[in-house]
């Protein structure tokens, strides 16, 4: 019996390569960006070198993809034929839809109804792979809540497909897990390029499966520095931000204990970002752990840093990276002048900015 339990597991990760390789588009190139690490020499010609890992390369745009393609070859194998997931910014939706289109499952997706609107190609998108997308009145948090409440009530027949490193046991660890290839690609195409491990690792932090997806390799790494980057909204004191390991406290949510954006009373504040997938007012629990343990930095940057960062990256790079993945990218302005000239820094590009195009021209102080 232990025999075939292990050929089964063999098959699955099999399985599970081969799609990773030929669907999802895996491994993705560790991107050397020249040109902004020249933008960020000082006068002598001296600064960090800047990579950037290309999750935005994945099938449908965006690191969601490695966790949905996962999930959804699950689902099929404990034999349940629905599919429900809740999406923010629409990635983890499109990627769900995607991978149950592949493997001949029903899809179910629900979206707050003002991210709806902000991205309106994604739910288009969601739509064309047959997905049926629901409207929940508010925002992310709020149609997490109902996918949730669907699932529960549909155990036998449904699988939730968890994008997000928070809500119960075991959905943040094995979402870390999948997107964990990130964090080791990483180290296996830095020893390729330059023979030794990074220096400094940095992803922008909502929930965090983009972040934890890069840093969970390198944790056990103490030479390697690892920088989480929040949304600070209109600023940290301005009421309207999503830095939730900034100024959250300790609370309970979606039934796991983390930090967590509330009042003296433990009621929610809504969290505000102009990047849809970071308004989530809690945080993965084993951030959290990884916050007081101070193996993590935490900095936070405002909308209209990672605007900047978005249009600093199209006109100097020519790619177009997220609203989210702009986060980490602003925090270059303040880091890059404190670091060591040669410094090998990699950013996590974790989507890319095409569905962000409306809400950016749309932003106040943008202009071409």
């Amino acid at each position: 019996m232990i025999h075939l339990t292990k050929i089964y597991m063999l098959c699955m990760q099999d399985e599970l390569e081969t799609a990773l390789r030929d669907y999802v588009g895996r491994e993705t190139p560790l991107y050397f960006a020249e040109r902004l690490t020249n933008h960020y020499k000082n006068e002598d010609g001296h600064g960090p070198e800047i990579y950037l890992k290309r999750e935005d390369l994945n099938h449908c745009g965006a690191h969601k993809m490695n966790n949905a393609i996962d999930q959804a070859m699950i689902a099929k194998r404990m034999g349940l034929k629905s599919v429900v997931a809740a999406t923010g910014a629409g990635q983890h939706g499109v990627a769900t839809a995607a991978a149950c289109a592949k493997l001949s499952l029903e899809s179910t997706v629900f979206m707050g109804t003002s991210d709806m609107e902000k991205q309106s190609l994604n739910v288009l998108m969601m739509k064309l792979f047959g997905a049926e997308v629901r409207g929940v009145e508010g925002n992310f948090k709020d149609a997490s809540s109902q996918a949730i409440r669907e699932w529960v009530g549909n155990l036998q027949t449904t699988y939730y497909l968890t994008g997000t490193v928070v809500g119960p046991h075991p959905c943040p660890s094995m979402v870390r897990e999948f997107q964990s290839v990130i964090g080791k690609e990483t180290r296996r195409q830095a020893m390729e390029k330059w023979g030794g491990k990074p220096d400094v690792l940095l992803a922008s932090v909502v929930s965090g499966s983009n972040a934890l997806g890069i840093f969970h390799e390198f944790v056990g790494d103490e030479d390697v520095r690892l920088i989480g980057v929040e949304a600070a909204g209109f600023g940290l004191d301005s009421g309207k931000h999503a830095a939730t390991l900034a100024r959250g406290e300790v609370g309970v949510y979606h039934e796991a204990m983390s930090y967590l954006l509330q009042d003296e009373e433990g009621q929610i504040i809504e969290p505000h970002s102009i990047g849809v997938g970071l308004t989530y007012p809690g945080v993965s629990p084993e951030l959290s752990f990884l916050k007081d343990t101070r193996r993590v930095e935490f900095y936070s940057t405002t909308d209209e840093e990672a605007v900047e960062a978005y249009k600093r990256l199209r006109k100097i790079e020519g790619i177009i990276p997220s609203l989210e993945a702009s986060h980490a990218l602003a925090f270059l302005e303040k880091l890059c002048s404190t670091l060591p000239s040669g410094t090998k820094v990699i950013v996590n590009c974790s989507g890319r900015g095409d569905k962000d195009a409306a809400t950016v021209l749309n932003y106040q102080q943008y202009s071409m």
